[in-house]
């Protein structure tokens, strides 16, 4: 599959990490130069590089976005993730499109035009996975209705932990119709998918995805670690 990836940031190079591990081909555009470089370097697999805008259609065509089989947006503005979706969407006939939206409210928009979003790395990885067994338009997994995405930050000063040695993900009291998903640690690009034995450490940022029902005990429970 052939995934063109708009944002090299920290979502794009997981998502980018992820998917060529998994024997996808993928291209990223990033307006950075840095940034780009350093993906260049090191991102392993089938994967271009481009230093540009998602939001420009000469880059979206030298990307490939005519052969793309998927499209996603992950920039930290939601109006050029709309853009670029809507490039990929109407002028390169790009099958699938994902928007990572920032601020929740706006995902009403982007579902008025058609465009799938959602507000979660690991939510937009399997919602790729998704694509690779079928490319047609159709509903895709929602969280609008029961569930919430959080990102929650381990306390920088715990009460039931020694900061010093951490707490594993497997002895956090997690609510029913809840689960910590993935984690963020400030020293490294990329997300982490968690298991029970995986260590939190103070300063981590974790996305929780939760039943609207327990997301209060579930923001509860993190300011009380």
């Amino acid at each position: 599959m052939y995934i063109i990836i708009g944002g090299g940031g920290k979502i794009g190079a997981y998502l980018a990490h992820l998917m060529l591990t998994k024997g996808n081909e993928v291209a990223i555009i990033e307006r950075d130069l840095q940034t780009a470089d350093r993906l260049s370097m090191q991102l392993e697999g089938r994967c271009l590089v481009i230093h540009g805008d998602a939001c420009e259609a000469d880059y979206l065509l030298d990307a490939g976005a005519k052969q793309a089989d998927v499209f996603v947006a992950v920039g930290g503005r939601d109006d050029e993730n709309l853009v670029a979706c809507e490039l990929a969407s109407q002028l390169f006939s790009v099958k699938r499109c994902f928007a990572r939206v920032n601020n929740p409210k706006n995902q009403r928009i982007f579902k008025e035009i058609g465009i799938e979003s959602v507000s979660s790395t690991m939510i937009i990885a399997n919602l790729i996975e998704e694509a690779s067994t079928t490319l047609k338009q159709c509903d895709s997994p929602s969280l609008e209705g029961n569930f919430s995405v959080l990102e929650l930050e381990i306390p920088l000063k715990p009460r039931r932990f020694d900061p010093a040695i951490g707490v594993r993900v497997g002895r956090i009291p997690m609510p029913e119709g809840s689960t910590i998903s993935a984690v963020y640690r400030r020293a490294s690009e990329y997300a982490r998918i968690v298991e029970p034995e995986l260590l939190l450490m103070p300063g981590d940022i974790v996305v929780v995805v939760a039943h609207n029902a327990v997301k209060s005990d579930v923001e509860h429970l993190f300011k009380g670690l």
